[in-house]
């Protein structure tokens, strides 16, 4: 009787196990594993063991349409988070367009392109959220192009610059995805469903591999012939290390070895040349403090003397503009604390004092202000009489009364802020153009230089497209990080042809040869089962557990079934 009841028991728990192992295999899930397993294989339930047939689709339709869902989110958010990542160049711009909105300083930027990058590692690791990533990705892409659009023109550029790199990171792709590819191709019984599948997978190889000899670079060039490293003008000082138009900003950048100093210039209601760039006093100063009822209010309406009571440093300890600006010593802080807004005149001396060139934005003030007409004679007084700096030093900017100005002011650089015919140009006496860096262009800037005219591109502060600038022939580049691009002895990615070629061909070599591989080890692998199957079935995976079907279609378990019948009493005797 103990012997039976031990059987029985024995029997009962087997059983048990039995059915807990079948509530695994339905409700213990594992979604990454899954979704590898989904990916490379096509086999999206946990525990499913059985071969597929050749030429038989493993997948169910909500499988089928979850694929390509998966593939379009990451390829979206590799395109969002790849421009993003190019346009960190513009950021304080885009913070400074939402502060003009929201009335607050913060690092929108930053924080688009953190949720950008944790949302792409997201997809990639094949985790859940397809919808959410698409959704993000479409919805960004789509209000940038709308509000931004000019970013666009930042990707090309940068395409110039990583499209070397980005060949390579290709080529590896294509790579990874002969596994899959090679897997369903061999097992398809067709040999039309085989075309459909390799066909355009061969195409795109084959423009992958060809697409170098399309490709230009201006970095890529023979030793020898890079041009001098560009001119390095301090956009409104050094507004990473203080307060933007402020007398520590330019002395910043004297001190880390800028060539030149931008600034913006608006004229007080009492006729005093002063800088700012915002039409208010809003965010570069203590306003609300002091005037708390004329925040609003344009900042050429009001007299220096009331200018003069304003803080123009503490807002930059608070705010932070820029995500890099480090830490500043407490020497530093104390001295931004204490900047005030910077007269024209004294801006000029300092100049002057240190042979800087100069460059500004000269802002018209507006209706019912008493220098309306005549902004620009009250400049040139401020300019040829009251600073003493040296003509040449000026790169004169504005175009509005350019003849005059050449007229009593011979000794400026006139300077133009678009481009035009080199006719046009060398009849009003231009020697430079000011351009927006997303009009860069080497053949452009080849042109002008030809015809004696230099190029300056602003607002230029990454490595990478400073050494896009470098390489293009640019004169001189206006940027906020002129303590960064000093340090750049050489332009980032620069190569000769013939390094470039032997990368080219080593990728595409060895991308042929692992392919090649690849398909030939899956051939093998389908033609050793094919061989070694009884009757000319499909054989069980080598390695596996014998399994069983536990009632669910497609799920196989790797416990026995149970006996159809029991043990009665301990005499052995099989009961129905």
């Amino acid at each position: 009787m103990e012997a039976s009841s031990t059987s029985l028991k024995r029997l009962k728990f087997g059983k048990l196990k039995v059915v807990r192992r079948r509530l695994l295999q339905r409700y213990e899930h594992q979604p990454f594993i899954s979704c590898l397993a989904g990916f490379y294989s096509c086999r999206w339930k946990r525990y499913q063991r059985r071969r597929t047939e050749p030429g038989k689709c493993c997948c169910k339709t909500r499988e089928c349409v979850f694929f390509p869902l998966l593939v379009g989110a990451f390829c979206f958010s590799l395109v969002f988070l790849y421009m993003w990542g190019e346009a960190k160049n513009d950021y304080n711009n885009f913070d400074w367009y939402n502060y003009g909105n929201l009335g607050f300083w913060f690092l929108w930027s930053l924080v688009l392109l953190i949720v950008a990058a944790i949302l792409f590692m997201y997809i990639t690791l094949l985790l859940i959220g397809t919808f959410v990533v698409l959704g993000f990705s479409i919805t960004a892409l789509f209000i940038l192009s709308v509000l931004w659009g000019d970013q666009w023109k930042t990707v090309r550029l940068s395409f110039q610059i990583t499209a070397p790199y980005l060949h390579v990171g290709a080529i590896t792709i294509m790579v990874l995805l002969a596994w899959p590819v090679a897997l369903h191709a061999i097992r398809a019984d067709k040999k039309v469903v085989q075309v459909i599948i390799v066909g355009p997978y061969l195409a795109i190889l084959l423009f992958l591999f060809l697409i170098p000899l399309g490709m230009y670079s201006p970095c890529i060039r023979e030793m020898g012939t890079l041009g001098p490293k560009p001119a390095l003008i301090g956009h409104r000082g050094a507004p990473m290390l203080a307060p933007e138009n402020t007398e520590m900003s330019f002395q910043k950048t004297i001190e880390h070895g800028g060539d030149g100093l931008e600034t913006d210039v608006t004229i007080s209601y009492d006729g005093v040349p002063f800088l700012m760039h915002d039409s208010t006093l809003r965010r570069t100063t203590n306003i609300k403090e002091v005037y708390p009822n004329d925040t609003a209010q344009n900042a050429a309406l009001f007299s220096w003397d009331a200018l003069e009571e304003l803080n123009a440093g503490t807002w930059f300890l608070k705010d932070k503009p820029f995500s890099c600006m480090g830490s500043l010593s407490r020497a530093d802080q104390n001295q931004a604390m204490n900047q005030s807004i910077y007269k024209l005149s004294n801006f000029l001396r300092l100049a002057d004092s240190q042979n800087k060139l100069v460059i500004f934005d000269l802002y018209r003030p507006p209706e019912k202000h008493p220098y309306r007409n005549s902004w620009i004679n009250r400049t040139l007084e401020v300019i040829l009489s009251e600073s003493g700096i040296r003509p040449h030093l000026v790169l004169w900017l504005e175009n509005d009364m350019r003849s005059f100005v050449q007229s009593v002011a011979p000794g400026f650089q006139q300077t133009m802020g678009s481009k035009a015919p080199v006719e046009d140009l060398l009849m009003d006496n231009i020697v430079k153009l000011n351009l927006a860096y997303t009009e860069m262009s080497s053949e452009d800037i080849r042109k002008y230089a030809e015809a004696n005219i230099t190029t300056n591109l602003y607002v230029v502060n990454e490595p990478w497209l400073f050494s896009l600038a470098w390489c293009s022939g640019a004169h001189s580049v206006t940027t906020n990080a002129v303590h960064t691009l000093k340090n750049l002895s050489q332009p980032l990615f620069l190569m000769t042809p013939q390094q470039y070629n032997i990368m080219w061909i080593l990728t595409d070599l060895t991308s042929v040869l692992l392919i090649s591989l690849i398909f030939a080890l899956h051939w093998w692998r389908e033609r050793s089962f094919s061989c070694c199957a009884p009757d000319g079935g499909p054989m069980l995976e080598s390695g596996t557990y014998n399994k069983f079907r536990t009632g669910e279609e497609g799920e196989e378990s790797r416990e026995p079934p149970p006996a159809q019948g029991h043990l009665r009493g301990g005499t052995g005797v099989l009961m129905d």
